[in-house]
């Protein structure tokens, strides 16, 4: 059964879980392990949708308000920044925003705040047909990532890698959603497993 303790997704497809069932999504599956092992944490209430940027999210996040106080807050989010050809520099002020209203919505409590890194979308079936080269997409999301990483570090916030499993396995059959592109629900699985211990020691 959902908890008690609110818990706060913020991102983009890769948080909607685009092409997957509701209880596939990532941020899903993290809360229903965490209850496993006895944290009375609530189904997140998400705001996501494909295709977001990180200005977008902050929009999103302004009409959203008011958004409360969250014993647990997640945030993905700039694949759609790199898509798009987007500025890293921006993308890094933006990011460091979107991190300190994160920071803010879970109590000023930089331990509460859990930052999954930008998986590598140039391996999946789509990426491969896109016609961009992957080797390129690597870097770009490797800078974004690190900056993501820095931001987190400078704020003793939590960040989780699951950028390499998303490079391992992230062209298996069984690990990409029906559109080529998105996750599927083992692969959110994956993600879930590297986030569950970080999360489970965020929360005591």
């Amino acid at each position: 059964m959902p908890g008690s303790l609110p818990y706060l997704a913020l991102g983009d497809s890769y948080t909607i879980g685009e092409s997957v069932a509701e209880a596939g999504r990532w941020p899903c599956q993290l809360a229903a392990a965490l209850r496993a092992r006895g944290v009375a944490l609530s189904d997140p209430r998400i705001i996501a949708t494909t295709g977001w940027t990180t200005d977008e999210l902050w929009a999103a996040m302004d009409a959203a308000e008011p958004l409360g106080r969250h014993e647990l807050v997640s945030l993905l989010i700039g694949v759609n920044n790199q898509y798009r050809g987007g500025n890293l520099g921006e993308y890094r002020v933006e990011f460091a925003d979107l991190l300190d209203r994160a920071i803010a919505l879970a109590g000023d409590r930089p331990g509460r705040v859990l930052v999954l890194s930008i998986p590598d979308w140039g391996v999946t079936p789509f990426g491969q047909a896109s016609g961009r080269d992957p080797a390129v997409i690597a870097r770009q999301l490797d800078d974004f990532n690190a900056a993501a990483a820095d931001e987190c570090a400078a704020r003793g916030v939590a960040f989780v890698d699951i950028t390499p499993v998303s490079r391992e396995r992230g062209a298996e059959p069984g690990m990409v959603a029906e559109d080529g592109l998105h996750p599927s629900t083992a692969m959110y699985a994956e993600w879930t497993r590297l986030a569950l211990p970080v999360a489970a020691r965020l929360l005591g």
